[in-house]
């Protein structure tokens, strides 16, 4: 069966949507997202890369079916990690002075000064109950790849998101693109897969994924991140 990339360079492996199948539903779809953290097993290794002054994060991402870590060896060190055994994730940071778990207070703050936060990591919109189709047939040009588009919305408004649309591609349940937007319907920020890259087994994951924060007034984009991936080694 193929394996396809899953938004953070994440690799899933679910069983495919077959064309005579009932059309799935939006909780069915979320579903799906889901699923796919169950099936990672892959380390890769790449960097962060500012668009506006070049500065660039080395970083390691270890995935497993338990875990999503992020290690960034430049000074001060930091891993930030994904506990996929709960219910949502949790989403933990650990420095010089120990592990502790990241307060919802937090969740807008920057990870090494980038545009994505550790809402973006927590994904913690994933296990929103709020959700609706906007899109059984949608497609993202540039991937070329076919897509459902779902909205979820928050329970709450403590986060720095209250909907967020999520392109889920059709061959694997991963989220290709999303776009989060906040209380008064003003988009906050967007991240794409651009491209993707083989491993040995056959597998597809990432190459490269734009991250993009907005300015809530006018739209403008005020920062760009790129997350591009190492190829794979052989083993």
């Amino acid at each position: 069966m193929k394996r396809r990339l899953f938004l953070v360079s994440l690799i899933v492996a679910i069983t495919p949507i077959r064309a005579e199948d009932p059309k799935p539903t939006a909780e069915f779809v979320l579903s799906l997202v889901r699923r796919s953290y169950a099936l990672q097993d892959h380390k890769m290794t790449g960097r962060l890369r500012d668009d506006a002054t070049g500065r660039e994060e080395p970083l390691e991402l270890t995935l497993s079916s338990t875990v999503m870590r992020f290690l960034f060896r430049n000074s001060p060190p930091e891993i930030v990690h994904l506990d996929l055994t709960t219910s949502p994730a949790t989403l933990w940071q650990v420095k010089s002075g120990g592990s502790s778990q990241v307060p919802l207070k937090n969740a807008a703050d920057p990870v090494r000064g980038m545009d994505f936060n550790y809402e973006d990591l927590s994904l913690r919109f994933i296990y929103w109950k709020n959700v609706k189709m906007l899109d059984a047939e949608a497609r993202i040009t540039a991937a070329r790849i076919k897509c459902w588009l779902i909205r979820v919305t928050a329970p709450d408004q403590n986060g720095p998101y209250y909907t967020v649309d999520l392109w889920v591609h059709k061959d694997s349940g991963g989220v290709a693109k999303m776009e989060a937007y906040d209380t008064r319907s003003k988009m906050v920020k967007r991240f794409e897969v651009r491209k993707m890259q083989k491993k040995v087994d056959g597998a597809t994951v990432l190459k490269e994924m734009v991250i993009e924060s907005l300015n809530q007034l006018s739209g403008d984009v005020k920062g760009r991140t790129y997350m591009t991936m190492d190829a794979p080694a052989k083993h």
